[in-house]
Parts: structure tokens; C-alpha cells; sequence
């Protein structure tokens, strides 16, 4: 099992050569053909936010199935495998707003409502999940490097197989997308920390604007690293999170968790705690996780938007390197400018397993150096 491993080079490099061969084959060619076909005077904005959860979304899904569903096209198709996706998340988010767990059961068990949507959303995703690993077993495994593939080379249960990668599709596609979506929500409101990224990927990488960063590069920018992280500390794609207790329990400060009692932690609140990062808390400041310019990671415990210790998120440093990866490639040749309520208002979230921008986070897209900030 090791070649599963998700820190291991050859699953991080896979991964990585897909974000970088999707950012230079759609996201880019997207983007410009906005800029292209707009009126300068009278520019026309996107939603930002939809387009880097289709970006993920077709991400995740190759490296997940080796599956292209397409969804970042030109034509910015409808996926209905992705519309899928979105309402079983928002509906699953819903059960835990409810009034009683009762409601839902209910609803589920006479099968209306919502817990219907639920059920044919959730049949939708199994089904083709379960069509791509027939097509697998069928037609023998043309692209080895998928998780799907490595899986099914040590693991014959479908049903284990089905909902292992679908985890991961859920877990891969909307926290990425939710969590560049605040970066860049973050960086309209500092267009310092965007000149020093600029500066920083020219040291490292030339001044070249179209030439993609490799590996090796990108593990070298510091300042990047330092603002992904501290866009995650103010806006954390998991707003909070829950785990059952087993079996009877002491915390470290003494309290005693009985077994079965539901805990929730809550990374977004964690974030803008005065005593847990000082008086500048609120502030957007990636040199606080700088010291003598080189990253400093801080106590999981103290930052849990990966989870800690023994449940740590097993695609964390994946979904960094697709993060800097997507932000880097932006950021060199594109000048991004939010408008509409979002910009002065910020960001408002709407309920779900992620944090979902209500309304979503629309910009007006220019070639680097046109927007004035």
C-alpha cells in the first residue's frame, strides 16, 4: 500500500503535472478568451468562484478516475455528475441545521422532500463511479498513475472502491476551489501581498509572465507559501468540523468527553481568536508566518485547517501545491478586480460541507499591469 500514500513524490508529481497541464490547456485559454472578446470601455465580470471549482473539479476527476469530465471547456458546459455533487453536499450540510435529526430521518425514511433530491443525487454519483471501474475491470487499466488505478491494483471490493475515490472527489474538488476563492478575494483587498508574490516568482522564476513554474520552483517561494496559509487562517475551506468520541476520554485541559458525545471545533473562529494570534488577528499578514524569510509552519493544534495529529488530511499537501500552483500561474499573468457587493462587504457564506461565497466572487479579468489598485 505504500504507493497510495499521498506524500509519496510519484502521486504529488502525478498531480501535480495534471493542475499544471490543466491551468496551460483551459484555465488560461479561458481567462484570455474573456479578456479577447470583451469591450474595454464597458467590461463584462465572471464569476471567479465557479471557475476554479470547475477547474477543480475537472482536476480531481483525472486525477481521482483518470476521468476528463470537461467541465472547464469554452463553452463552460453544464456537468450534471458535478450539479450532482453540489446538491448532495448542500443538502448533507442541511441535516445538520435542522431542527431535529428527526426531520431528516423522517423525511428519509418516507422518502420526500429533500432526502429524495438527496438519494437521486447520491444514486447519480455512485452510478458513474461505478461505471468507470467497470470500464476499468473491463478494459484493463490504460492510465496506471490514477488513484482509482493504484487502488484496484491491491483492492477488489467495488463498493469500497466507489466510495473511497468519491471521498476524495468530495474532498478535492470544493475545499481547493473554496479556499482560492477567499485568496483571492484577500489579495483584491491587499494588492501588496500580490507585488510581493510578483516579485518573488521573478526572483525565482524570471519575469517571463508565460512560462509555468516547475516543482522545484514553487517549493522555493516562501511568501507564497506564507499567504496560502494565512488566507486558510482567516477563511479555512472546513468553517468547523465534528468528531465522536469512542469511548470515555480526558482532553489535555482536564475536561472529560464521555463516549459517544459529539465535539465540534470551529477553524474559522480559531482564526480570529486575539488570544490564540495576537491583536492583529483580523489583519491579512502572510510575514507572520515568515521568520528570517524562510516558512515557518505552526502547532496543527494551534491551526487546524488540516486536522491534527493522528487525523491529518491525508491530500494536505496536495492541495497546497494545486493552490500555489493555480494562484502563481494567475497572479503572473492576469490582473483580477472584484466587484458587485462582494468587494466592500466581503465574502458571505452559504451553507454547506465548504464555504461557498453566496453569489459567488465576481471580477472584471485584465492582462497584467491594466487594473490600477
Amino acid at each position: 500500500m505504500a504507493c497510495l500514500e499521498l506524500g509519496s513524490f510519484s502521486v504529488r508529481s502525478y498531480a501535480f503535472d495534471i493542475v499544471t497541464s490543466e491551468i496551460q490547456s483551459r484555465l488560461i485559454p479561458l481567462l484570455s478568451s474573456v479578456i479577447n472578446k470583451e469591450n474595454f470601455a464597458t467590461p463584462k465580470s465572471l464569476d471567479l468562484q465557479d471557475i476554479l471549482r470547475r477547474f477543480s473539479f475537472d482536476s480531481i476527476c483525472k486525477f481521482s478516475f483518470g476521468l476528463d469530465p470537461g467541465c472547464l471547456r469554452l463553452s463552460l458546459p453544464i456537468s450534471h455528475f458535478a450539479l450532482a455533487f453540489d446538491l448532495a453536499s448542500k443538502l448533507s450540510a442541511e441535516r445538520a441545521i435542522t431542527t431535529s435529526p428527526l426531520v431528516w430521518k423522517l423525511k428519509r425514511f418516507f422518502n420526500l422532500g429533500s432526502e429524495k433530491k438527496l438519494k437521486e443525487a447520491i444514486k447519480t454519483i455512485h452510478e458513474l463511479a461505478e461505471t468507470v471501474i467497470r470500464h476499468k475491470r473491463n478494459n484493463g487499466v490504460a492510465s496506471p498513475d490514477d488513484l482509482l488505478s493504484r487502488f484496484m491494483a491491491t483492492i477488489d471490493d467495488d463498493v469500497f472502491l466507489r466510495d473511497i475515490v468519491v471521498s476524495f472527489l468530495l474532498a478535492g474538488r470544493d475545499t481547493v476551489a473554496s479556499a482560492l476563492t477567499s485568496f483571492f478575494w484577500l489579495l483584491s483587498q491587499n494588492p501588496a501581498a500580490i507585488e510581493a508574490i510578483r516579485q518573488e516568482s521573478d526572483r525565482v522564476m524570471g519575469p517571463d509572465s508565460d512560462k509555468l513554474v516547475n516543482f522545484a520552483q514553487l517549493r522555493e517561494m516562501q511568501y507564497l507559501q506564507a499567504a496560502v496559509y494565512e488566507s486558510m487562517r482567516l477563511f479555512p475551506p472546513v468553517q468547523f468540523d465534528s468528531k465522536f468520541c469512542e469511548k470515555d476520554d480526558v482532553l489535555p485541559d482536564g475536561t472529560f468527553v464521555a463516549g459517544g458525545t459529539r465535539v465540534t471545533y470551529h477553524p474559522y473562529a480559531m482564526g480570529r481568536m486575539e488570544r490564540i494570534w495576537g491583536g492583529d488577528c483580523l489583519d491579512f499578514k502572510p510575514e507572520r508566518w515568515l521568520k528570517n524569510g524562510l516558512f515557518k509552519q505552526e502547532n496543527p493544534f494551534k491551526y487546524p485547517v488540516f486536522q491534527a495529529g493522528q487525523r491529518v488530511c491525508l491530500g494536505k499537501e496536495m492541495a497546497i501545491v494545486e493552490m500555489k500552483t493555480v494562484a502563481l500561474s494567475l497572479i503572473r499573468k492576469f490582473d483580477f478586480q472584484v466587484v458587485g457587493p462582494v468587494q466592500d462587504q466581503g465574502p458571505k457564506f452559504l451553507p454547506g460541507l465548504t464555504a461557498t461565497v453566496r453569489g459567488g466572487l465576481p471580477v472584471v479579468v485584465r492582462e497584467r499591469g491594466s487594473i490600477s489598485y
